[in-house]
């Protein structure tokens, strides 16, 4: 081949002499991308785009590009409309996965990427599986075995759930910062219910139910989780979203039995469920027959239909309740639905106490400091604090003493860090103005007022 054969030359001449050649003007862009030429190949890839509006190839070439540049929100726009489609390809789900985890949204990305390399298994990327939290590959020894995406009959999977941690919780609600309101609603429907179990008997009430909790990230819904169990001495399973999807299928659901039937061993039990909308997404939006499974299997375990249910207590927590289907809003099920806010003074006073507990510190003035960080969820002042103490470690080692943390120390640090928030409360405003059948997110237009 001559060597001074440039192929983007030729690719080039080629596109002036077809200009309405979309498989040239793909083959350029690709190249573009291949030699980080990030502008040139969104430029190709648009034009391309342009002359096949509908060209599954070049879109996901296009939103590749996007991502690259870090361009996240014009590759969702692209990516959301492929995902709904019945023939969605594998690559989109990839894709969507890799958003969603730079979005921290780590049950859709673990959901996704699953579902991405279930329809085309040349797509695993074990370092990106490890940094979801998905286990290596497991190898099954049996008879039985999966053909064309279909179970054999006598194919028995593994027992995932064996390696599930039951926990008994030394926090309490007093090592919870503010959100006297929400622990109140906790009482009402798990704490009181457990204490005076012979009065609801007396009514025919059952011992147990559901709870999901909502609101942005950071706001404390998994401590708050732990801590109601600590607050009566129940055990507490808290269960993952990679702890119960699995790629074979009819896994996934047997899973999810198994860890409703371990929590049903030791009762009282708070079985806790992070991220949920990754398993309760709306059945309506699936266009695969499994996570409908899943999600029928989720709401036959919360109904008790096989089971007895009586002291177990179901809560759980997700950013996005406006994904979860509406049948886990059925009485019996999730039939308590509380918004956990941000922080508010008193609160944010309290979690600095906490966060500086037995760490060096002058006299800190924490209501001013609260005052300061005002829109900072649970997890923003933990930062601030962390970064705080990296400050003073720094002047520590220069001067060979320990150097107390002051009013100052966090002053400039909640300076140095930003809100984490604003962009989820400009969403959640959004399904509150106009899509909040019956009332279900009151609670976020009376935050703001409206």
């Amino acid at each position: 081949m001559n060597a001074d054969f440039d192929p983007i030359s030729s690719l080039i001449s080629a596109i002036e002499q077809s200009p309405n050649n979309v498989p040239l003007r793909q083959s350029l862009a690709e190249l573009f991308l291949s030699r980080g030429q990030l502008e040139e190949a969104e430029t190709t890839f648009r034009k391309a785009l342009a002359l096949d509006t509908d060209n599954q190839e070049v879109k996901l070439g296009l939103a590749r590009c996007y991502l690259q540049q870090s361009k996240d929100s014009h590759a969702l726009v692209i990516i959301e409309a492929m995902i709904k489609q019945s023939n969605a390809p594998a690559m989109a789900h990839l894709l969507y996965s890799r958003l969603m985890w730079r979005a921290g949204d780590v049950g859709r990305a673990v959901a996704n990427y699953k579902a991405a390399i279930e329809e085309e298994p040349d797509l695993a990327d074990e370092e990106y599986a490890e940094r979801l939290g998905i286990t290596a590959e497991v190898d099954y020894e049996s008879e039985s075995e999966i053909v064309d995406g279909q179970m054999r009959a006598g194919w028995n999977p593994p027992d995932d759930s064996a390696g599930i941690e039951i926990e008994k919780p030394d926090s309490a609600f007093k090592d919870v910062g503010g959100m006297e309101s929400v622990k109140e609603e906790i009482r009402l429907k798990i704490i009181y219910p457990l204490e005076h179990a012979e009065m609801y008997a007396a009514y025919g009430k059952k011992v147990g139910g559901g709870i999901l909790m909502y609101g942005p990230p950071g706001c404390g819904k998994t401590h708050l989780a732990r801590a109601t169990a600590g607050e009566i001495k129940a055990n507490f399973l808290s269960i993952g979203i990679s702890d119960v999807l699995d790629m074979w299928i009819g896994n996934s659901e047997r899973n999810l039995h198994d860890l409703f039937e371990s929590a049903r061993r030791n009762k009282p039990c708070v079985l806790f469920f992070d991220e949920v909308d990754a398993l309760g997404s709306r059945r309506s939006d699936m266009q695969k027959s499994g996570g409908r499974h899943l999600i029928n299997q989720f709401l036959s375990e919360l109904d008790g239909v096989e089971s007895n249910n009586d002291g177990l207590l179901v809560l759980a927590a997700t950013n996005a309740p406006w994904h979860m289907d509406p049948a886990f809003r059925r009485p019996g099920r999730f039939d308590r639905i509380l918004f956990i806010p941000p922080p508010d003074k008193e609160a944010r006073a309290e979690i600095l106490r906490l966060e500086c507990r037995q760490k060096p510190v002058a006299d800190l003035d924490y209501d001013y400091l609260a005052k300061l960080s005002e829109g900072y969820s649970g997890a923003d002042i933990k930062a601030v604090v962390d970064l705080a103490v990296e400050s003073k470690l720094q002047e520590a080692m220069k001067a060979g003493e320990l150097k107390p943390l002051a009013t100052k120390d966090l002053k400039a640090a909640i300076k140095k860090h930003r809100p984490t928030i604003k962009e989820w409360f400009s969403t959640a405003k959004n399904h509150a103005m106009y899509a909040n059948e019956g009332g279900i997110y009151d609670d976020i237009l009376k935050h703001f007022k409206m």
